[in-house]
């Protein structure tokens, strides 16, 4: 165990300091906040981070920087919090006082109506005019993805976003003209590492990395929580009792990006957004999938090294991973191992991993110039849903017009993320061409036998499959560009 512990958890609520030394492990922000706290701006709507209407900001630092980012509430931790500062609807203007610039507008604007979702959607476009004090209509839209609004539609709430700064300047708005400040104090609540509780209650906030491999060798029965994103699920929707937990998301060493020479090299900790930059650099042909991994709460807090662990056989970062040819850096105590991504999943819920081991990094090599790189994901509805497949293709086609070298990899379509090996098999060596597509679609029976769930049925999704091969055929020789244009 650490050499030093605290046995208080401490946070910053709008202007409170918050200190607990007592707290269930399961206890989300949420129900502190309306229960404990009387604070009942923020509302549970889906309880899934799914609709929005609990969004509240939470103010990180990472490295000198302080930044403020919207996350669900209702999946989040208390437990996560400890060295934040948290901000909710009622802290951006003072009782009886005048309106927040984002609230006047969305009140002239004519942006809510009954009401219930608009606090999420305020907190949402704060966060954003924040960044972006002169957003554009694509920015607002990313960051309203994840806040579900039914009563006025979105006109007259992306006519208030964009009039906010009209109102205000954001440098004069005190989460800007504070940071330094609020800086320091964030500065002063980060230590040792944290340990309250007993139990199934007992929450451990490491104080670095080396901590939390020495700690979770001890406790390998306890739960990681890093974003909470599909966590939180286990307890809001399915009652699972899941303490003891060991929270890792603050942890700095884990957010590292290292572009290196011949690969992008990802800490596990670091979130969807946080990889957007990378990944656009180097892996363009993944940037539309980034942009609907859930919505921008969902991004904030949701980080590739935890998708990639539990092992979900509908993540949607393993299929174009696998195909990359990523791996995973392993850590147990002071030892660490590498295992290629495409051996990790072993079955449903088992993966290759020891108990007290964990994911410390990815590793993920840049695509050779030449080779062509596509992901596919199919959902009911375009933005913020769960995949009902995703397909990742990667082709490489030689000068003689065949197949030199293909990596197929879907998520949806098995107990685990994994490779068409039978349908590569059946492109590989032969001409790039429409009828070697036609005679591969055969193979993908042979690769899979998906079933039938709430998202799709068994025939649908082997189908789809069938169809995105086609799909990537078509986009590599220019014609499926060409046929997406004419349509639109």
């Amino acid at each position: 165990m650490a050499s030093e512990v605290s046995t208080a958890l401490r946070f910053i609520l709008n202007d409170e300091d918050v200190v607990l030394t007592h707290l269930r492990a399961t206890e989300t922000l949420l129900d502190f906040l309306r229960l404990n706290k009387g604070l009942r701006g923020s509302k549970e709507g889906c309880a899934e981070g799914d609709c929005g209407a609990c969004t509240v900001l939470v103010g990180r630092l990472r490295g000198d920087r302080l930044v403020y980012e919207t996350i669900n509430a209702c999946i989040a931790f208390v437990g996560s919090l400890h060295g934040t500062h948290v901000v909710t609807v009622e802290h951006l203007s003072p009782v009886n006082g005048p309106l927040h610039p984002v609230q006047q507008a969305m009140v002239d604007y004519h942006g809510s109506q009954c009401g219930f979702c608009t606090p999420g959607i305020v907190m949402s476009l704060y966060g954003l005019w924040m960044e972006e004090p002169q957003p554009g209509t694509a920015a607002i839209e990313r960051a309203l993805q994840g806040n579900l609004c039914r009563c006025t539609g979105y006109a007259p709430i992306l006519c208030a976003a964009r009039a906010i700064s009209s109102y205000s300047q954001v440098e004069a708005d005190p989460l800007v003209a504070e940071r330094q400040a609020m800086r320091a104090q964030l500065r002063a609540l980060n230590g040792p590492t944290v340990d309250i509780g007993e139990g199934k209650d007992r929450l451990i906030v490491p104080a670095n990395v080396d901590d939390l491999a020495e700690i979770y060798a001890a406790n390998p029965e306890a739960t990681l929580v890093s974003g909470a994103t599909d966590v939180g699920l286990w307890v809001t929707k399915f009652m699972r009792d899941i303490g003891p937990m060991i929270h890792i998301g603050h942890l700095e060493e884990l957010h590292r990006i290292e572009e290196g020479q011949g690969a992008l090299t990802l800490g596990a900790g670091v979130t969807y957004t946080e990889a957007t930059g990378a990944i656009a650099r180097h892996f363009p042909q993944l940037s539309e999938l980034w942009d609907r991994i859930g919505g921008a709460q969902v991004r904030n807090a949701g980080t590739i090294g935890a998708n990639v662990a539990n092992g979900s056989p509908i993540g949607d970062t393993p299929p174009p991973l696998i195909v990359l040819g990523a791996h995973v850096v392993l850590r147990k105590g002071l030892e660490r191992r590498e295992v290629r991504l495409r051996d990790f999943f072993v079955a449903y819920g088992k993966q290759d991993r020891q108990p007290g081991e964990f994911v410390e990094k990815i590793i993920v090599p840049y695509l050779p110039v030449g080779e062509r790189l596509a992901c596919y994901k199919i959902t009911k509805r375009r933005d913020e849903d769960i995949s009902a497949l995703c397909g990742a293709f990667r082709i490489f086609v030689n000068d003689d017009g065949d197949v030199g070298m293909v990596r197929i990899a879907f998520g949806g379509m098995a107990a685990t993320p994994k490779r068409a090996k039978a349908v590569e098999a059946a492109l590989l060596g032969r001409p790039w061409n429409s009828a070697t597509v036609d005679a591969a679609m055969g193979a993908f029976g042979e690769d899979y036998q998906p079933i039938s769930d709430m998202r799709a049925s068994a025939q649908y999704r082997l189908l789809t499959a069938q169809n995105l091969l086609r799909r990537f055929y078509l986009e590599s020789i220019g014609e499926g560009e060409r046929l997406a244009r004419a349509v639109a």
